[in-house]
């Protein structure tokens, strides 16, 4: 029985699941935005909420283990210089996870992976004013 085991395999060699994983998120912090399958978000957002708690201490020590766990050096500096201090006043929930649909080939559920602040970012649904009669 699989009592307490959490994680997904998606039927590959841990070897290439934990391959996967570090890719997944040095992109989503390189691009701020990856489109992917909702199972592989799902648990990419576990490691990406634990990269952002990692690079919030901000010591050598943290980012030594960043850097080991991430698979590009620019995504380290930018885990630190950009992403962590906007995350600072967070506790808790850096990412989320909007759902697009099926994906047309197979039908497996498509998603996009983001940081929370990318969505803040972007200037809200502007409403317009309805435009004034002439008499």
């Amino acid at each position: 029985m699989r009592h307490q085991r959490v994680m997904k395999k998606f039927g590959r060699s841990t070897a290439h699941r934990a391959m996967l994983m570090k890719s997944l998120v040095t992109n989503l912090i390189l691009a701020e935005s990856i489109k992917t399958t909702l199972p592989k978000a799902k648990e990419a957002r576990k490691d990406a909420d634990k990269m952002v708690t990692i690079a919030k201490k901000g010591d050598l020590s943290a980012r030594r283990l960043a850097a080991s766990r991430l698979l590009d050096p620019k995504a380290v500096q930018k885990l630190f210089d950009k992403i962590a201090p906007a995350m600072k006043d967070r506790n808790g929930g850096y990412t989320r996870i909007v759902k697009l649909g099926t994906r047309k080939g197979d039908a497996a559920e498509m998603c996009i992976l983001q940081w929370v602040t990318a969505g803040e970012a972007a200037p809200a649904a502007e409403t317009k004013e309805p435009a004034k009669e002439v008499k």
